[in-house]
């Protein structure tokens, strides 16, 4: 049961527990020495101490019982061995943290510290440790990198087929989940100075409280605090459709009168409580788009600033009145739409990236839009013509899947992190944390 806890531990960032304790620094110490290597990278003994107090500060935090020191070592050691194999992955793929997503993680931690912005909190770390904010950022920046590495290498193992898919909608599940209305009770738990534990905490008290009352008023008064806000609301009848994909997949899941298990998203902590469940003969309408795109990447021969200027290019060329079609055959650096003038045919938004879809529904129909960049290079794009299209059968397909797969994803984390650490070149240096070495003394001892 430790062992698990431990584990949850881990998974989450311990950041917030070195912020708002000692400030330990994250630079090695003179007197640091190297207590175990995997495959090319080292941790030091600071490294575990550093961990061990981080995950003393958060039991007693939660109040959780702390284990005996060396039992506490080693399996902090286990799990900053773990950490250490999958960030020689992250080097391996080539994975990097997006930089607005490292921001708003970064800012989220500082807000947590009282500090409003991240030149207030870099200046209040720094004044405390030199150097702080940027190891501290750079830590924040492998847990996204992990977390991105996860989600690809995981989602890849996770095989649903269409037969799967079509088993499951004529499940008593998948039948309560087609065509639904459902009567939602919906809690947001959040607090920007709040302590994570304490918003945890609070939020698995207001689950508590949903599970034997359907008073989500009272319930947000009763449990709201001066750092954190309690907001609930009857959502009335929605249909699934009109719910975000990841909480309706949720609701889908539950019998009435259940709760959602907490979820945690960039706003705050979710709950969400059934309350009913009825046929709707809602379909999903929704808004496509005709598109064409000509796409110029850079690469080892064309530098970031010439394709911007070859997609100016180009964009001024059409403007002049030269043929789409035929730009777009001759330069487009996508082979799947090139081969056919540019076109991507009918678009529905969600399907391409963010800064694509933004774009694509702000061209009004028959104009060309400006160049824009995307992670795949410089675009534009030309909206032909929009539509609404039925997608009732492609949105109960796609919860469907996403059901399946949340079913499958913890189960593939857990087997790929093992075959990580089997795979993983692992000497340590202290016979006093090495697990197997203290297996066989022990061994000996008994015979």
């Amino acid at each position: 049961m430790k062992t698990k806890y431990l584990k949850q531990l881990f998974k989450a960032t311990a950041l917030a527990a070195v912020v708002s304790s000692s400030m330990h620094s994250f630079a090695a110490t003179p007197s640091d020495e190297v207590i175990a290597i995997v495959d090319n990278s080292v941790i030091l003994k600071s490294d575990l101490e550093q961990g061990v107090a981080e995950a003393v500060h958060q039991m007693q935090a939660q109040k959780k019982e702390v284990p005996p020191e060396q039992y506490l070592q080693l399996q902090v050691l286990d799990q900053l061995i773990l950490r250490e194999a999958q960030l020689e992955q992250v080097k391996r793929y080539g994975i990097k943290p997006d930089e607005k997503a490292l921001n708003e993680a970064v800012l989220k931690v500082a807000n947590q510290s009282g500090s409003k912005s991240l030149e207030a909190f870099q200046q209040k770390l720094d004044a405390m440790a030199p150097g702080t904010y940027a190891s501290l950022r750079d830590r924040i920046g492998e847990d996204l990198a992990i977390s991105r590495l996860r989600q690809q290498q995981v989602m890849s193992r996770i095989k649903i087929s269409d037969q799967d898919v079509a088993n499951f909608l004529k499940s008593p599940q998948g039948q309560a989940m087609l065509g639904s209305q459902v009567h939602v009770l919906h809690a947001r738990i959040s607090g920007a100075k709040a302590d994570p534990q304490q918003l945890n905490q609070v939020a698995q008290e207001v689950k508590t409280a949903l599970n034997s009352s359907d008073d989500i008023a009272s319930i947000g008064k009763t449990y709201s605090t001066k750092d954190i806000k309690v907001e609930g609301a009857d959502m009335g009848y929605r249909d699934l459709a009109d719910i975000p994909a990841e909480l309706a997949a949720r609701v889908s899941a539950l019998q009435t009168g259940q709760t959602t298990e907490l979820i945690n998203v960039r706003d705050g902590i979710h709950v969400l409580k059934l309350l009913d469940r009825k046929t709707s003969d809602q379909k999903a309408m929704v808004e496509q788009y005709k598109t064409r795109h000509i796409l110029i990447q850079p690469s080892e021969v064309v530098s970031p600033e010439n394709a911007k200027q070859m997609i100016t290019s180009l964009y001024n060329r059409l403007k002049a009145g030269e043929d789409f079609a035929t730009l777009a055959a001759t330069f487009s650096n996508d082979p799947g739409s090139a081969r056919d003038g540019g076109s991507l045919g009918w678009v529905t938004p969600g399907m391409m990236v963010p800064e694509f879809d933004e774009k694509m529904k702000n061209t009004p129909v028959g104009q060309i839009s400006e160049p824009f960049q995307t992670q795949f290079g410089w675009h534009i794009l030309q909206v032909q013509d929009t539509r609404k299209q039925d997608m009732t059968h492609e949105y109960q397909e796609r919860m469907a899947r996403q059901i399946l797969g949340e079913r499958q994803f913890d189960t593939e984390v857990d087997s790929w992190l093992r075959e990580v650490r089997s795979n993983a070149y692992v000497e340590i240096k202290d016979p006093t944390l090495d697990k197997k070495a203290l297996q066989e003394q022990s061994q000996k001892n008994k015979s």
